[in-house]
């Protein structure tokens, strides 16, 4: 990976903290908040602000996208997403409906570098642009980005996401978290039957029009081994074969109904051998071919 900018929401992965490295944006919080932010960021950033090329103001834009990345990096996940425009999506969470979305957190986290180079701010009014140099895995590709943000009662925001997900947000509130985590999954789950029914037509190709089983399919390297576990998208497939190899279909079911995905999907062959995506809310249970 280049740098820590992922596409936004392709995964719960993800999820709202994904949009901050996409499309670069934030949220609002009191003067004692952003104070306290920046004292529980001593421990991570270096209180020289090492790696800035520019001289950074406390509380200004620069230093809350520093606070921010030291936060994200020390996995304090909520404070980090408090100095975002996402703030009214996890108030009303306690810790431990935010623990549901841990692993989804780390996955963002840990692709934060150790070190952040800060090389441009330009505020006008009550809004304001911070560049950042990030750098990933391949260290010698660094890349630049520009983060958004917006002045809300003297307090930096960084925003996230645009000012129609805001609204939706706020008319959301806790549960927007869950709402997109499902409509990700749901995204995931098709697009991974689509893998499936691509890898049949590769086995079929290689065996005699007959198609594999999923165990087939992943040792025969056609299909990843993420298909066989609901971690990374929330979702349990199935394929059976069937006519003796000559058809097959495949399911797709929430692997936690209601939390992890609402919609049950099914792959199956028409009369003329190609595969047709079918879906429903089945109450968690898996599509009937």
């Amino acid at each position: 990976m280049a740098s820590i900018r992922l596409n936004p929401f392709i995964s719960v992965i993800v999820l709202f903290l994904t949009a901050v490295f996409a499309n670069a944006c934030s949220v609002a919080e009191s003067k004692n908040e952003q104070a306290a932010a920046n004292a529980a960021s001593a421990k991570t950033a270096d209180p020289a602000k090492k790696g800035a090329a520019i001289k950074i103001e406390a509380n200004g834009p620069a230093d809350v996208v520093r606070v921010f990345y030291g936060h994200l990096r020390e996995k304090r996940f909520r404070e980090a997403i408090y100095l975002t425009n996402l703030r009214p999506a996890i108030e009303g969470l306690s810790d431990t409906e935010l623990k549901d979305f841990q692993v989804d957190l780390e996955n963002v986290a840990r692709h934060v570098p150790t070190e952040i180079e800060i090389n441009g701010e330009i505020v006008s009014g009550d809004q304001a642009t911070v560049t950042a140099k990030l750098q990933g895995e391949e260290l010698d590709k660094p890349e630049l980005q520009e983060l958004r943000l917006r002045k809300e009662k003297d307090v930096w925001v960084i925003l996230t996401v645009d000012e129609t997900a805001e609204k939706r947000i706020r008319q959301e509130g806790k549960l927007y978290l869950r709402n997109l985590r499902i409509e990700t999954h749901h995204g995931e789950a098709k697009a991974m039957l689509d893998r499936i029914a691509r890898a049949q037509m590769a086995f079929a190709a290689q065996n005699g029009g007959k198609y594999g089983e999923m165990r087939a399919l992943v040792d025969g390297k056609l299909l990843a081994s993420d298909v066989l576990s609901a971690e990374s998208t929330g979702y349990t497939y199935v394929v059976t074969v069937t006519d003796s190899g000559s058809k097959y279909y495949a399911t797709a079911t929430p692997a936690e109904y209601g939390k992890s995905g609402l919609m049950s999907f099914l792959v199956r062959l028409s009369e003329k051998g190609s595969p047709l995506l079918s879906g429903k809310d089945a109450g968690g249970k898996p599509l009937q071919n």
